[in-house]
């Protein structure tokens, strides 16, 4: 059964991913809509960063994962190299976890 359902999300991805090339020249959407699609899709990412940064298991993840992660948004803001940003976004947490008291 596992299979199965693997295989229908597979064939789904498929079809959502081909259906933007095949429509594209026959939907036509304004450029207000397009705009505020591109913002929802930044939108939704940024609330699963915020989702996954707080919480893990219905539970508060710590103080040292949403540092990190707040360290991690500020430096790509500012635009510092990618790996720049997952270094220290890793190593705030890290350092945080180390200094803080075992629960």
């Amino acid at each position: 059964m596992t299979l199965g359902v693997v295989l229908a999300l597979a064939a789904g991805t498929y079809a959502m991913r081909l259906a933007g090339p095949l429509l594209r020249g026959r939907l036509r959407i304004s450029p207000r809509w397009e705009q505020m699609m591109s913002i929802a899709a930044v939108v939704l990412l940024g609330a699963f960063v915020a989702t996954s940064a707080v919480f893990e298991s219905g539970g508060f993840a710590g103080w040292a994962r949403f540092a990190g992660v707040a360290v991690g948004g500020v430096l790509a803001w500012r635009r510092a190299p990618f790996v720049v940003v997952v270094v220290v976004a890793a190593a705030t947490t890290a350092l945080l976890r180390l200094v803080e008291p075992a629960t």
